[in-house]
């Protein structure tokens, strides 16, 4: 691995971290949106990440494969004066759980930040082997 593909490596990771900082963003507004575009409640996404393959080489980086939506079932809160109300009174809400989102979104911004500092050190180590030349 030379030092110059460490730079398409540290980048594919941060663009797959903006992603996943993106979704969680999304979700988090979310937390309590009764009605979507389709007139359901929300559904928490999360991101899927694999490998991007490197011919004889161990990878090159990482990318978003997917966003998929929580199988998880809707919260169900006792609203009865609500127009989504059910005939009991319950309102699907959305099944996002804001303490895991936020510490999915410290994860991810931690991996953004471990990104850039690699992506530093590259740089750090390819100036010092410019110095070796003179």
């Amino acid at each position: 691995m030379s030092l110059l593909s460490s730079f398409d490596i540290g980048a594919s990771g941060l663009t797959a971290q903006a992603m996943r900082l993106n979704v969680i963003s999304s979700n988090i507004a979310n937390v309590e949106s009764v009605s979507g575009p389709d007139g359901r409640a929300y559904r928490a996404r999360q991101v899927i990440f694999s490998a991007i393959p490197a011919p004889n080489k161990a990878g090159a980086g990482v990318a978003v494969t997917e966003i998929v939506e929580s199988k998880e079932p809707f919260r169900r809160e006792y609203r009865p004066g609500h127009p989504k109300a059910d005939p009991a009174g319950y309102v699907d809400m959305p099944n996002v759980n804001p303490v895991e989102e936020m510490v999915n979104m410290i994860s991810a911004q931690r991996s953004y930040q471990m990104n850039i500092e690699a992506m530093n050190v590259s740089r750090q180590l390819m100036l010092k082997t410019l110095d070796l030349g003179k």
